[in-house]
Parts: C-alpha cells; sequence; structure tokens
C-alpha cells in the first residue's frame, strides 16, 4: 500500500493595521525577513476579517483600536472560525484594558507588543508563533 505524502503547506500571516504608513512599512520589513510565509495585509477588521475568511492564515498581526472592527472583535470572530490562529497585537497600550477586553470575548491574545514597535520583540514573537505552529504539525 502507497503512502500518500502531502505537500506542507506554507505559513500564512495577516496584518491588518489602519495606518497607511505603518502598515506598509511593516509589510515591507516582514516579507524581507520572512521570504517564504505567505502574506496578505488589510486596512481594519472588517477587511481583515474578509481577508481570513478567503486565506485562513495562521498568524494575524493586528492592530487594536481600528475603524469598522477593532482588532480584538475581529479576533473574537477569527477564532470562531480557526480556533488555534496565533495573534500578535500591537497597540499604544498593553496594559489591563487590551487583556480585560479580550479575556471577556474569550479571545487569547499570544503577543501584546506597544507601539512604537521594536521589530526585535516582533520577530521574537513571530518566531515563537512559528515554533508552535511547526509543534501542531
Amino acid at each position: 500500500m502507497e503512502s500518500m505524502i502531502m505537500a506542507k503547506q506554507p505559513v500564512s500571516m495577516l496584518l491588518v493595521e489602519d495606518e497607511n504608513t505603518n502598515r506598509e512599512l511593516l509589510y515591507t520589513i516582514l516579507t524581507k525577513k520572512y521570504p517564504d510565509l505567505l502574506f496578505q495585509a488589510a486596512i481594519n477588521g472588517r477587511t481583515g476579517l474578509e481577508l481570513f475568511k478567503t486565506h485562513q492564515p495562521d498568524i494575524v498581526i493586528t492592530d487594536v483600536n481600528m475603524p469598522e472592527m477593532g482588532g480584538v472583535q475581529m479576533a473574537e470572530r477569527i477564532l470562531a472560525i480557526k480556533p488555534n490562529t496565533k495573534f500578535i497585537v500591537l497597540t499604544g497600550d498593553c496594559g489591563k484594558n487590551i487583556s480585560q477586553d479580550s479575556a471577556a470575548k474569550g479571545v487569547e491574545i499570544d503577543h501584546c507588543i506597544t507601539k512604537p514597535v521594536s521589530f526585535a520583540e516582533l520577530f521574537a514573537a513571530i518566531e515563537q508563533c512559528l515554533g508552535e505552529i511547526a509543534q501542531q504539525n
């Protein structure tokens, strides 16, 4: 009996940031740092959710405060679709408010990074998420 070998799907990432300059900078740096990942970018939570439904990325990097739909609300809806999605939140305040808001909605945030973003911290968070995804597969 022949065994079927499944091709490993590349890890994918969704970046959701409403501020154009920040989104473009992050997208450029991340696609250069992680050329083997598949990337999508969205301008707000609503667009991010639609892209998620289409591409179902493994990691979502999102701002919290955005027009139309915030990051925590988007995360809540994404986790209902794909519960093992990893979330890295970028915000001006990683304090008690974010923790309480996400916990109240049953949303588990894997990493919270305060703006202005430290790329060393962001890369470390991504590396940890990639390691956890590799263990799941």
